[in-house]
């Protein structure tokens, strides 16, 4: 399936050569064939000579119906542009060339109709409209003269549409879906229904999607899908679909509102861009209408420089990086020009300068994307909301961002990172010697980070150990502070007396709190067990010698006495033994040495 929107003056035959070519009568309202005049979108199909199914989106092309037309090119990857040759280049002509050119459709092909009125004036009409249609693309496309009144011409029509056709590129059918539609309607027993040219991925049935409008915000479910009148389970782009929803009020969807993959695409209200089309913003109006898909938005521009602007809309659209809108001004100008969108995420700028200095940041920035420029700005950002805005995020990347998890960092913002934290750790144990090292929480916090998850490389990098969610030093050599010389009397004296736990009145002669005594186990000079007993880390191996001497199975009164110690810590001693798995319990009252 092919999707090929027309254009060119009113009066020159659009609507007739759909007509002739599919069979199908592309205006649908009533008042359309009494007036002989296309006032709304009208959709036709028709099968080539080689088996491919070209869908027409037939557009007016009054003045008066300006915004009818730019719903209908806008989401259209080719243009089929039409002159009469008894009336060559008129008005409206510049008119729809200059809405091809804004929107960068570059494919399709030119057709001169009527030539039962004027046949001599063919060639000469042909090479006006390839002089007219110049810079956009299209003045180069394949041409082809008919009458679709007398039938001739119709033939080549169909080959030239055929080998046009066979060239369109085919977007990826794995591609998130955006949607436009271009009408909506509620049938009986089935409910709201939406059509709208399928530009990129797929759709099928049950599918959910979000529909994105200014009435309606809320996600959806596919009920069931159309192509050309008939049912369908599945629809790949290119096509023209017709959407039944679920979950959708019928008074709520209209021509504008948007049906998207789910999380796959980047809301924004905020967009800088460039001209497109060898316009300026010199003399641009302070308050546009943007034109994206099928949606009009009004917008204020803010200019920077002649070809770069910023455009805030006044509700947020799925805007993508490489994204070509097309500015409306004024009825005086009514298509004014195209604009390439360079950035959705922009900062914002509040510096006297700024905007200078944006404009210049802007004129190195591609259609693609700047990837490395989007990671500096940031510093570090999430990939998948980089695939969002349009960038494209390589397997293998360069060496100026790394991947860390699912996230993007800048390599020298990672270096300067690393410094920091190192700075960051060195400081905070000579501020608290007694500390296990940074915490994670707070090593994120003084840097900066949008995620813990950047720490581990961050602290390899530093040279940093990074262990139980602290931070320190490798190989550090840990002070107790004021606490050294008490931590040392206390080894001392459980050094003579292994199981002589102090007491806590010894324990506060000693100016050793709950705080001191962590600290100290965190070097491996003491054991806390339960009940407040502390003792050295060599007492449960030094317990195990004397234990395993016992008559087996013992009694905590037997191992008590050959310790030589109190209840107090023999209970809390033989727990802890238990919980190494080195002793066991036999009954309530008995335990004996795992051999």
């Amino acid at each position: 399936m092919h999707v090929m929107a027309t254009a060119g003056h009113v009066d020159h035959g659009k609507s007739t050569l759909v007509r002739a070519l599919t069979g199908t009568e592309p205006d649908r309202w009533e008042q359309e064939r009494q007036r002989g005049l296309t006032i709304d979108l009208g959709f036709a199909a028709t099968t080539l000579p080689s088996g491919r199914v070209l869908s027409f989106v037939d557009v007016p092309g009054h003045e008066r119906f300006l915004g009818n037309m730019l719903a209908g090119l806008g989401p259209a990857p080719m243009v089929c542009f039409v002159v009469a040759a008894d009336q060559g280049w008129q008005a409206q002509s510049s008119d729809h060339r200059d809405a091809v050119a804004a929107l960068g459709i570059r494919s399709g092909l030119i057709v001169i109709t009527r030539t039962d009125r004027a046949p001599d004036r063919v060639p000469e009409v042909l090479e006006q409209a390839r002089r007219e249609l110049a810079g956009t693309g299209v003045e180069h496309a394949p041409a082809v003269a008919v009458s679709a009144t007398e039938g001739t011409g119709l033939d080549q029509l169909r080959a030239t549409l055929d080998a046009v056709v066979a060239l369109a590129p085919r977007p990826a059918p794995q591609a998130p879906v955006r949607m436009w539609v271009d009408r909506s309607f509620s049938l009986r027993g089935a409910g709201t229904v939406v059509t709208g040219t399928l530009e990129a991925g797929t759709l099928h049935r049950d599918q959910r999607l979000h529909l994105l409008g200014p009435n309606i915000d809320q996600p959806v479910s596919v009920r069931g899908l159309q192509a050309r009148h008939t049912s369908v389970e599945t629809l790949t782009a290119v096509d023209r679909a017709a959407v039944n929803l679920r979950g959708a009020p019928p008074d709520q969807v209209a021509r504008g509102d948007v049906l998207l993959t789910p999380a796959a695409w980047h809301l924004t209200s905020v967009i800088d861009v460039r001209h497109s089309t060898g316009e300026t913003f010199d003399d641009a109006p302070q308050h546009l209408t943007v034109h994206l898909g099928t949606a009009a938005i009004p917008a204020r521009c803010r200019q920077f420089d002649n070809l770069h602007a910023r455009l805030t809309l006044t509700r947020p659209l799925p805007v993508r990086i490489g994204d070509r809108v097309l500015l409306q001004g004024s009825s005086t100008r009514p298509v004014r020009a195209g604009a390439l969108v360079l950035d959705v995420d922009p900062p914002q700028l509040h510096r006297r300068g700024a905007g200078r200095r944006r404009a210049a940041t802007l004129a190195g920035m591609t259609a693609a994307g700047d990837l490395a420029g989007e990671v500096r700005r940031r510093k570090a950002v999430k990939e998948e909301a980089l695939l969002r805005m349009g960038l494209d995020v390589p397997a293998q990347l360069s060496g100026d961002v790394q991947r860390v998890s699912n996230w993007l960092v800048d390599s020298a913002h990672m270096k300067r990172w690393s410094a920091e934290l190192s700075a960051a750790v060195e400081q905070h144990m000579q501020q608290d010697p007694l500390s296990a090292g940074l915490s994670e929480g707070a090593a994120a916090d003084r840097l900066g980070l949008p995620d813990r998850v950047l720490l581990p490389p961050l602290t390899r990098q530093a040279g940093l150990q990074h262990s139980a969610g602290r931070i320190t030093s490798p190989g550090a050599q840990r002070s107790l502070g004021p606490a050294e010389s008490s931590v040392a009397d206390l080894e001392g004296e459980l050094a003579s007396a292994p199981f002589q736990a102090p007491e806590a009145q010894r324990l506060a002669e000693l100016g050793l709190s709950d705080r001191e005594l962590a600290a100290a186990e965190q070097q491996d000079r003491l054991l806390r067990l339960s009940s407040g007993v502390v003792l050295l880390p060599s007492a449960p191996a030094r317990a195990m010698r004397v234990l395993s001497q016992l008559d087996q199975p013992f009694t905590l009164s037997a191992a008590r006495q050959a310790l030589g110690t109190s209840r107090r810590v023999a209970v809390p001693l033989l727990e802890h033994l238990d919980a190494r798995g080195w002793t066991r319990r036999v009954d309530a009252a008995l335990r004996e040495v795992v051999r």
